[in-house]
């Protein structure tokens, strides 16, 4: 029976082949049983759980409201799968799927083909962390471990990107289109990071498009010099001296 988990996005959660995300105590009991899903390797104990749902300061019920919560979470799950009492763990079976564990996997999993210069092999798996990490975490909640959560989530998405972006480029024909996307998709989520303009531009160039590859270029120098005083790395510049002696 599939336990399949989404903690990215709208909370979904199959849990040995059955639905329950409407069976999960309101706002609060589906926080719980996310932050319960990503502490799942660890015994988690009822002070750590009160600050996970409180950070601010708990209310003077919060020890009473967090058994509510647990007693009813319990049901939702099976009670063989919510154990401990003071000390708390999720146990999930051994294949169940949790998108963020998958596009944690996926990256790796990319990087290992990208260092081996793979990029069929990269392009997959860069997709699939691409696809999960750019669906956000938990929008229109506040705490230090979503805060935590979400930078984590960011990075990936943005290495995601990188790597996609990259493995669509040396693959060439049609998905220098998946390059461009990724490449400016990459922009828009990291400003600064000179990788997307990079990606961009060899995209645009590998297309013909060597011009308005060397258009981006100056975008990029006029955004730093502007925002920053700084000007793009040597690695950026090797790029577009190359473009400009191809357009020449």
């Amino acid at each position: 029976m599939a336990t399949r988990i989404q903690v990215c996005g709208a909370v979904t959660a199959e849990v040995d082949g059955r639905r329950i995300e409407r069976e999960l105590p309101g706002r609060q009991g589906r926080l719980l049983f996310v932050y319960l899903v990503l502490a799942r390797p660890r015994p988690t104990g009822r002070a750590e759980l009160l600050d996970a749902l409180w950070p601010d300061a708990a209310p003077a019920s919060a020890e009473s409201s967090l058994s509510a919560l647990l007693s009813r979470l319990r049901r939702a799950v099976g009670e063989e799968r919510l154990t401990g009492r003071s000390e708390l763990r999720l146990e999930l079976p051994d294949d169940a799927w949790v998108d963020v564990d998958a596009a944690t996997e996926a990256l790796h999993r990319a990087e290992s083909a990208a260092a081996r210069g793979d990029w069929t092999g990269a392009w997959g798996p860069a997709r699939v962390a691409q696809h999960v990490a750019v669906r956000g975490f938990l929008p229109g909640e506040d705490a230090p471990w979503i805060e935590q959560q979400r930078r984590r989530l960011e990075e990936l998405h943005v290495r995601a990107l990188e790597l996609a972006g990259r493995a669509s480029v040396e693959i060439g024909g049609a998905e220098l289109d998946t390059a461009e996307r990724a490449a400016r998709a990459l922009i828009e989520a990291a400003p600064y990071r000179e990788s997307g303009y990079r990606l961009l531009m060899e995209a645009l160039a590998a297309r013909g498009n060597g011009a308005e590859a060397l258009v981006v270029y100056e975008r990029l120098r006029a955004r730093l010099r502007d925002d920053l005083g700084a000007a793009p790395s040597q690695a950026t510049k090797d790029l577009h001296r190359r473009l400009l002696a191809d357009v020449s």
